[in-house]
């Protein structure tokens, strides 16, 4: 489903990931784990396609990343989501139009858009919040409208970065058995966290960075 082989990313003189090979089943629940500023970010930004590899290949579905003409991108992320550790949800939408945004700019019809909104907000147990502010919700409502909208288009693939890192321990659990939810339709999941407590005990895969370098592989 997503293979990596011999990745590469450099800032400048800083080299964020090193020569990482790693692949990801379809319909897979794995996370990457590692200390703050280990490349976990980078690593989920290249599958994203908002970063590029300096050396080596990434493939989604065999489907070689660097050859990506600038205009398929767009079209590839469609089949990506991303729950992003700020949220980034607009203040002045409500809960319903910031998941619907994704929607409308693709043209999708009002019908359609409304039972996929709703359909995403069952999912994280927030239809009851549809019209409410997002400045109204709590840090785990917030996040759980993050990642309504990061499904609300029904991707493949669903990326997390530190998708518990703002709320507490009880929040978190309940993030972690929406992931699950999601995973078991047979979306392919990938978290990135440095919180040892999401997977342990999970059976899942967990791949340990450390200084941009892949330096184990686990069952968490």
């Amino acid at each position: 489903m997503i293979n990596f082989e011999n990745v590469s990313k450099h800032y400048d003189t800083q080299t964020a990931l090193r020569n990482i090979t790693f692949s990801i089943e379809k319909g897979e629940m794995a996370f990457i784990t590692g200390l703050s500023g280990s490349g976990k970010t980078t690593l989920l930004k290249l599958i994203y396609l908002s970063e590029k590899p300096d050396e080596g290949t990434i493939s989604i579905d065999s489907r070689e990343l660097n050859t990506l003409k600038e205009s398929e991108i767009p079209l590839l992320r469609r089949k990506i989501g991303f729950v992003f550790q700020d949220f980034r949800l607009l203040n002045n939408r409500n809960v319903f139009e910031n998941i619907a945004l994704a929607l409308r700019i693709r043209g999708i019809n009002d019908k359609d858009v409304k039972t996929r909104v709703f359909d995403a907000l069952k999912t994280v147990n927030l239809r009851h919040k549809a019209d409410y502010y997002p400045d109204t919700l709590s840090g785990g409502e917030q996040q759980r409208v993050v990642i309504a909208r990061a499904i609300v288009s029904e991707p493949t693939v669903l990326l997390a970065d530190e998708p518990t890192g703002n709320v507490d321990p009880d929040t978190s659990a309940g993030i972690m058995r929406t992931f699950k939810n999601i995973n078991a339709t047979g979306t392919t999941i990938i978290i990135a966290t440095h919180n040892r407590e999401l997977f342990r005990d999970t059976g899942r895969r967990v791949l340990k960075l450390d200084n941009g370098n892949l330096v184990s592989e686990e069952r968490g």
